[in-house]
Formats: structure tokens, C-alpha cells, sequence
């Protein structure tokens, strides 16, 4: 029995270290960091190396503790957008100087070439139709200088050469004298509408004597290549 007993507690023995012996060894502990070598030279360091000192950050882009680099972000952001719409203002008010100070232009072009072409255009006489339709005309534009054309061809001329018709146009002027009566009605830059008032004296052989109409006459002037034209004329 005791010979049995030692043999089983040898071989309790002999199967605990073999199995200690298999056990897998424990990994071996990291550490953390590296080593970096430095070769020395051959003649020695006079003092040992010192390590280079971290770059510091710019202090532009180093925020504070109120914030400031934000600050300064928004700021520029916001002076941009002032600057920006300074411009804009700039660029508008001077664009409506500028029309301004032509349509000013215009109107006092207008009206002088109105107070010129208006005794032209609504005046004529039997003896010379022709001619006076033509200078008639040369202060005419587009579509009104055509429709003039065909007026004067089939009703105007026609009538005057019949009854021998002749017909004066002026513009009134105040009676104590000065500048003939015209007004601006509205005005751009290239139109402009003027109201005049024209004296139209007629003879013919339809009247006896002369005939005077008092008429208010509204142009429209037209800024072209060859300077105010007329393109239409209302009797009010």
C-alpha cells in the first residue's frame, strides 16, 4: 500500500510539471516609447546633445481664452460684405447720375428740335406740295416718316391742289414775347414727349379770308443717328 500510494503521488507529481511545461509563456511586457541612438562622434561631445524644442504655434491661430482668432474671422467677414455692397451703392448711384444727366440733355435737346420741326411738318402750300413735303420728312423717323408719306400723297395733297389750300403752323409764344410755349411731358434719355401749342392759320377757297386754330400739339421726339426726329404727332 504505501509503495502504491508514493507511486500515485509521483505520478500526480510527474503530470503537473509537464503540464506547467506546456503552458504557454507569457508575453513578454511592451514598453512604451522609443529608443533613438545617437552616434557620437569620433573626437566626443563636448556637452551632450540637447533635444530641439517643439515648434510653438502661431500666435494668430493660437485662440485665446476669448476666442479671438472667431473674432477676427467674423470681423473680416463682415468688412467684406460692407465693402462689397459699397460698391453695388457706388456703381447704382452712379448709374442714376449718369441718366439723370442725359435724360436733363435730352429734354432740353427735345424740346428745341420740336419748337424747329413742328412749323415744318404742319405747314405746306399748294404752289410747292412737293418741296415742302420733303423738308417735312428730313425731321421725321421711322414707321411716322412712312405713314407722313402716304397722308401727304393721298388726302393732303390732293385736297390742297383742289382748293388751292395753303397752311401756316407757329408755335405760340407768350404775348409779352420770349421762348415759344412748350412743355415736357415725360422724358428718357432717347424719348421724349413734348406738348406744344401751334397757331395754324389756313386759306383756301373753302374760306373766306384767313382761319386761325388754336391747336395743342403733342411730339414725340426720338433721339437717332442723325440727331431729334419726330416719330408721331397728336392733335389734342
Amino acid at each position: 500500500m504505501t509503495k502504491t500510494r508514493s507511486m500515485t503521488a509521483a505520478a500526480r507529481a510527474a503530470a503537473k510539471r509537464a503540464e506547467r511545461g506546456h503552458r504557454e509563456p507569457d508575453p513578454a511586457p511592451t514598453v512604451a516609447g522609443r529608443t533613438v541612438l545617437i552616434e557620437a562622434p569620433k573626437n566626443g561631445w563636448e556637452d551632450p546633445p540637447e533635444p530641439s524644442p517643439s515648434p510653438e504655434p502661431f500666435e494668430e491661430d493660437a485662440p485665446d481664452a476669448e476666442g479671438q482668432p472667431r473674432r477676427r474671422r467674423l470681423l473680416t467677414a463682415v468688412l467684406g460684405v460692407l465693402l462689397t455692397a459699397g460698391v453695388a451703392a457706388t456703381a447704382v448711384l452712379g448709374w442714376q447720375y449718369r441718366d439723370g444727366r442725359q435724360t436733363e440733355n435730352a429734354r432740353a435737346e427735345a424740346v428745341a428740335a420740336a419748337r424747329k420741326a413742328a412749323p415744318v411738318v404742319l405747314s405746306y402750300d399748294y404752289r410747292h406740295l412737293d418741296e415742302d413735303f420733303e423738308q417735312a420728312r428730313a425731321h421725321l423717323t421711322g414707321d411716322f416718316r412712312d405713314e407722313y408719306g402716304k397722308t401727304t400723297k393721298t388726302v393732303v395733297g390732293p385736297t390742297a391742289t383742289k382748293y388751292k389750300g395753303v397752311v401756316k403752323a407757329t408755335v405760340a409764344a407768350p404775348s409779352s414775347g420770349g421762348t415759344p410755349a412748350a412743355s415736357v411731358v415725360s422724358a428718357s434719355p432717347d424719348r421724349v414727349v413734348v406738348l406744344l401749342f401751334v397757331n395754324q392759320v389756313t386759306e383756301s377757297t373753302q374760306v373766306s379770308g384767313a382761319r386761325v386754330d388754336l391747336n395743342r400739339v403733342r411730339m414725340t421726339m426720338t433721339r437717332t443717328d442723325g440727331g431729334w426726329k419726330v416719330s408721331a404727332v397728336d392733335a389734342l
